[in-house]
This record gives C-alpha cells, sequence and structure tokens, in this order.
C-alpha cells in the first residue's frame, strides 16, 4: 500500500463552463495529468459525530476501479484551505466502505464529481465538474497556488476555500432543493 502525508494546501475558482476552465488552464501552461472520470466520495464518521466536533474527514474515494482512504485534519487559519492530510490507496473501496460500516460509522455525505487533472510547475489543477457548477482546484505550494490563480485571470478576491459539501449547502439552501448528497441525477 502507499500512504501519503503532507500539509494539504489548495483553493477552487468558479468557471462558467467546463469548456472555459480547460481552455484557461492549458492556455496557462499547464499540461495533461490524468484524464476526466467520475470520482464518487463517501464521507464518514461515528454516531457521536466525533471527526466533524474535530473538524476533520474521513473519505472513502472511488474512481476508475482505484480507492483511497483520506483522512483530513481539520482547516487551519490561512487565506487558503490548509489542512493535515493523510491518505493511503486501498485495493477495494466497496469492502473498506463495508468494514468501516461494520466497525460503527456511517457514511453522512456523498459527492459526485467529474475531475480532470493537469500539471504546472509544482502545482496540481483540476477542472472539477460538479452538480453545482464548474471549479478549478489548484493545489501545491502558497507561491505556485497563488501564480497559477495569476495566470488564470484571477486573485485573492477569487478565492473559493470551502468544502464541495459547504457550496452544496449553500446552493441548496438559495434555491430551496431537495437532497442531502451531491451527486448527479441518475439518467
Amino acid at each position: 500500500m502507499t500512504t501519503t502525508t503532507s500539509l494539504e494546501r489548495e483553493i477552487k475558482l468558479r468557471f462558467d463552463s467546463v469548456e472555459e476552465a480547460r481552455r484557461a488552464v492549458l492556455g496557462a501552461g499547464a499540461t495533461p495529468l490524468l484524464g476526466r472520470r467520475l470520482q464518487e466520495d463517501s464521507l464518514l464518521d461515528s454516531d457521536d459525530e466525533e471527526l466533524r466536533r474535530r473538524r476533520c474527514v474521513l473519505r472513502v474515494r472511488v474512481e476508475n476501479g482505484k480507492s483511497r482512504l483520506t483522512f483530513k485534519g481539520p482547516v487551519q487559519a490561512s487565506a487558503m484551505s490548509v489542512r493535515e492530510e493523510y491518505e493511503t490507496v486501498v485495493g477495494d473501496g466497496d469492502i473498506l466502505l463495508r468494514v468501516l460500516l461494520e466497525l460503527g460509522l456511517h457514511v453522512w455525505f456523498r459527492y459526485e464529481k467529474y475531475r480532470e487533472e493537469f500539471s504546472h510547475e509544482d502545482v496540481t489543477v483540476a477542472v472539477d465538474e460538479t452538480p453545482v457548477g464548474v471549479f478549478v482546484e489548484i493545489e501545491g505550494s502558497d507561491p505556485g497556488i497563488m501564480s497559477m490563480a495569476e495566470a488564470l485571470g484571477r486573485t485573492s478576491a477569487d478565492y473559493i476555500v470551502d468544502s464541495y459539501r459547504t457550496l452544496f449547502l449553500q446552493l441548496r439552501d438559495q434555491c430551496g432543493l431537495a437532497g442531502t448528497d451531491m451527486v448527479f441525477e441518475e439518467s
């Protein structure tokens, strides 16, 4: 198994369309890294919501037959989203979810997005198509994030540091939508 421990540093920027986002990212000099694929994420917690009370996240992500277990610590005070992150590749996300459920955890939020990733110097740039809009997520060093955001024609005033769950709840409340999970409608 591969395990990664790091301090995750990222921002999101809102775009009107996938085409506009992709064109801007490529125009800023980023090169394709990973093609478009569906990511299905499940957030888990105990019945007493210990992780949420600690402002932490336990996530199981399934994409293209690959799965990752991620623990994220509390967000630190910053102009960007900064938090400790531990992530490991697992063989089967569905079995892992079952094990975690058997241990007394439960899924309290699910979200989906189509993600395409690009690389530029010391940042990874993702174009995310979500049920609540299109976002470019930039992850890396402070200077790298600021430089890429500037190359995309954005300033720190455009930085979004909220989670996708928070963005979903904001839109749901603004528009009076139903639903507890941020997933694409089944056709």
